[in-house]
């Protein structure tokens, strides 16, 4: 539980410091890279079960493909057009890459002995061997050797580099060999060869136990589980694909590119070949990362720098396998004793006590918090809906789906039933442009109306609205949610759903509809707070409210769970806040650029961050506010992306029983957590958390997964 009595009676703060920016907000880039080696840590942590510390490991090594392909090419980007101009923080482009790449080199090393000193014995002692190709005996050779033949040959193009064939262009995030042969001719020749992604990562061995099974029609495998690298079964069959020539040696490489690329439309009509552009531009970007094995010869670095056109500071060498993030492979693996043990989600009792969702809600408003509760409701709420001949209306904000989407099947059967179906289906969601587009002209040929957005914003908010013909007249149901209508998801992010059909944040979700898709300019809502027009103000607004009660009565408190926070304006004002007394505790997952904890500026705040089996994805924000207690939700981040360049929704939370659940459960049991959650330091570094003496363990998604069922 919170102590809401906290704070009471204080006597107000000194006179405010002036904040220098330059000195009192950590580095956003910085600052992420600090989020990805807690990641880390938790691949590095042996409580956990070991093919998790595997998908932690894949976590990690995925996130920073993202990083560079987002952030470090923006950076670089600046450098190479002569910016010099410094963050608020203080540090130019250059100065920020010349960090990163300081502070990669540790982490780096970190990874490369977590995988090789502990997580690669722990999977061999437990029957999972990767093995290296030269390691294999003659018979595992010949059965690999068969599967090169069979399927992995047919697929392979080298390409020749020379004088008459031009460098080959490299797509983002291609595995890659380069080969050097001797010809009886020309001497040393140089070739690329593309190792297909169609293939697994990890190729598996046969044993003689798998093959008595196969030969008997058995199928399945042994105890022992067996892998070699792709890579390494193609660089060691290469003499298939230069016949008459020498292979010399090869060695694997990675390109990352440029992935930030601005899409540029005039027309709404334009916006889906836009997109589509934009996909294949992304392959033709300039490199930002170059990934080699620490043993590649220094005139095989010079040709790939050379021809990619790659800074040094842009090539990264070491001695673990190139692209970790197929690792994750090894989770699929039956193997449920080396994982976290199942947990089914629960249906709150409320929606199981009448046969209707909407009846459910037209008594009470519904709070679900996945993944512990189930998100099924979610997709029933819809199918309800799509099948209620009562029902005029869905209208439904889609950002990224799964692509077997349940919800996205019942708008279509909305549509198909005679429903009026509009979706607004965010096209330029990054990285799940293209299965958007799919599901963008699916909805089409079933004659929803599809919208693509808000020109020049990404629409990221979380909102249902249903319009149904009832005997008292129309009743709008609502839901709103801080995450995507992701079934998958669902069940790795921690994210809350609410359902109402409360008269007034109905007829604002319709509003901010209307102004979705026609022609609507409406600002000013009567409960929801969106982006970009007013959010960040009424933010600000309560903040300095909360301030102001601090100074008169000492009761001033304010609580925020988040993914980030960097916006300056609501740092800013958090500061002042908290030199004014005010007590401040921030959940912050990832990206924090507050500094906590600096005396005459932010003694009163404190940053904690959890990082565990589940993603923290919930954004909640809480003002006591003299004992009234006004809880927000929402799809929005304190970023200026957020709070300027997206649509974004806010709600409300009015009834006082889910106020208290999200105040003492939801944000009070995150705030308890001595387990999996840091603490954030003021100079941008983490500690652990730790029990005191006498101080029992909490750990927060623990806690959700027993005792969250079992509440009122």
């Amino acid at each position: 539980m919170i102590d809401q009595s906290a704070g009471s009676g204080e006597s107000a703060a000194e006179p405010e410091q002036g904040i220098d920016e330059s000195r009192h907000l950590l580095n956003r880039e910085l600052s992420w890279l600090r989020f990805n080696l807690r990641v880390l840590e938790e691949a590095e942590d042996k409580r956990h079960p070991l093919l998790e510390r595997v998908k932690f490991l894949a976590i990690f090594a995925t996130n920073l493909d993202e990083f560079f392909m987002i952030r470090v090419s923006g950076l670089h980007r600046q450098v190479a057009g002569g910016v010099v101009g410094t963050t608020p923080d203080g540090m130019t482009p250059s100065e920020q890459i010349l960090t990163i790449n300081r502070e990669l080199m540790v982490h780096y090393e970190r990874y490369d002995m977590c995988w090789k000193q502990d997580v690669l014995p722990g999977l061999e002692e437990a029957g999972i061997r990767i093995r290296h190709y030269v390691e294999l005996a003659q018979r595992e050779r010949e059965a690999i050797q068969g599967y090169f033949q069979r399927e992995i040959f047919p697929v392979l193009t080298p390409l020749a580099f020379d004088p008459t064939h031009p460098f080959p262009h490299i797509s983002s995030l291609s595995f890659n060999l380069a080969v050097l042969v001797k010809d009886p001719e020309r001497g040393d020749c140089f070739a690329r060869v593309k190792v297909p992604d169609v293939f697994p990562r990890l190729v598996p061995i046969p044993t003689d136990e798998d093959v008595a099974r196969q030969q008997m029609g058995l199928g399945g495998t042994g105890g022992v589980q067996q892998f070699v690298w792709l890579e390494e079964v193609i660089a060691h069959n290469l003499d298939n694909l230069f016949p008459g020539l020498d292979v010399v040696a090869s060695y694997p490489f990675r390109v990352t590119r440029d992935a930030d690329v601005a899409i540029e439309v005039d027309e709404a009509s334009d916006l889906i070949e836009a997109v589509e552009a934009q996909l294949d531009q992304r392959q033709y970007t300039s490199a930002v990362r170059l990934e080699l094995d620490a043993a590649t010869p220094g005139h095989i670095r010079e040709i790939l720098t050379r021809n990619l056109q790659l800074p040094l500071y842009l090539v990264y060498a070491g001695h673990s396998p190139i692209g970790m993030a197929g690792i994750r492979e090894l989770h699929a693996l039956e193997r449920p004793d080396l994982k976290d043990p199942p947990f089914v989600p629960a249906v709150p009792s409320c929606l199981g006590k009448s046969g209707s969702l909407l009846a459910a809600i037209r008594q009470q408003d519904v709070l679900l918090y996945h993944p512990y509760d189930s998100f099924m409701p979610v997709v029933e709420f819809l199918r309800e809906a799509a099948n209620d001949p009562d029902v005029l209306a869905i209208k439904q904000t889609l950002y990224r789906v799964n692509p077997k989407s349940s919800i996205v099947d019942a708008l279509m059967e909305a549509r198909v039933n005679g429903k009026q179906v509009a979706v607004l289906v965010e096209l330029k969601a990054r990285f799940d442009e293209e299965n958007n587009i799919e599901w963008a002209r699916k909805l089409e040929d079933e004659g929803v109306h599809v919208v693509y957005g808000v020109r020049g914003l990404k629409t990221h908010a979380k909102v249902c609205l249903i319009v149904r013909r009832e005997p008292e007249g129309i009743r709008r149901y609502v839901h709103l949610g801080t995450g995507n209508y992701n079934v998958v998801t669902s069940r790795i992010y921690t994210d809350v759903s609410y359902f109402t059909c409360d008269p007034t944040i109905s007829r604002d979700v319709a509003d901010l509809f209307n102004s979705l898709t026609g022609y609507s300019r409406k600002n000013i809502y009567s409960k929801l707070l969106v982006a970009p027009t007013t959010l960040r103000q009424q933010i600000l607004d309560r903040i300095e409210r909360e301030t102001c009660r601090h100074r008169q009565h000492g009761d001033g408190y304010i609580a925020f769970k988040m993914n980030a926070l960097v916006d300056t304006q609501c740092i800013q004002a958090l500061y002042r806040a908290a030199q004014a007394g005010v007590r401040i505790d921030l959940q912050v997952r990832g990206i924090c650029c507050l500094k906590p904890g600096v005396p005459g500026i932010s003694e009163t705040i404190t940053v904690t961050s959890v990082v565990g089996r589940f993603l923290e994805h919930a954004r909640i924000y809480y003002f006591r506010h003299g004992g009234q207690n006004e809880v927000l939700m929402g799809s929005a981040d304190l970023m200026p992306r957020n709070l300027d360049h997206r649509v974004e929704v806010v709600f409300p939370v009015e009834d006082p029983q889910w106020r208290e659940v999200i105040i003492n459960d939801i944000l009070g049991m995150g705030l308890r957590d001595n387990v999996q959650a840091r603490r954030l330091l003021p100079d941008g570094t983490y500690e652990r958390k730790q029990p005191t003496h006498g101080e029992a363990a909490v750990n927060s998604q623990e806690w959700f997964l027993t005792h969250w069922k079992s509440r009122p």
